[in-house]
């Protein structure tokens, strides 16, 4: 009986944890499906990966990014991050908007993919 509790135990913790795993990254729910930007979104990559695979991409408003010292930082969650040289996407920015793909891991947040907008 005790085996019988322990399994049951193991799933009921476990399962949550596997099944949120391809959430926890990225998500795509089909509301955007029908854009026509989505191909292009899909196609996007910085020179550390594809964008959409693994994260989830907002719009960041124009206060929370800058250029500070010869590099891009953005604010999320009111803390600035340093947006590495390898995030920048360099190809022009169909969106118009300023985009950034974080990852939260256990050990903080990085950013996959970052693209500048105008500024305006």
């Amino acid at each position: 009986m005790d085996r019988l509790k322990f399994s049951l135990w193991s799933t009921l913790l476990v399962a949550p944890l596997v099944l949120s795993g391809g959430n926890a990254f990225g998500r795509d729910d089909g509301r955007y499906a029908n854009s026509p930007l989505k191909p292009w979104f899909d196609s996007l990559r910085s020179r550390l990966g594809p964008c959409c695979s693994d994260a989830d991409g907002f719009a960041v408003a124009d206060p929370d990014w800058e250029s500070h010292n010869g590099r891009y930082r953005v604010r999320l969650d009111g803390q600035w991050i340093e947006v590495p040289d390898d995030a920048v996407i360099t190809e022009p920015n169909r969106a118009g908007r300023t985009m950034v793909w974080p990852v939260k891991t256990a050990f903080g947040v990085s950013i996959r993919c970052f693209m500048p907008g105008s500024m305006m």
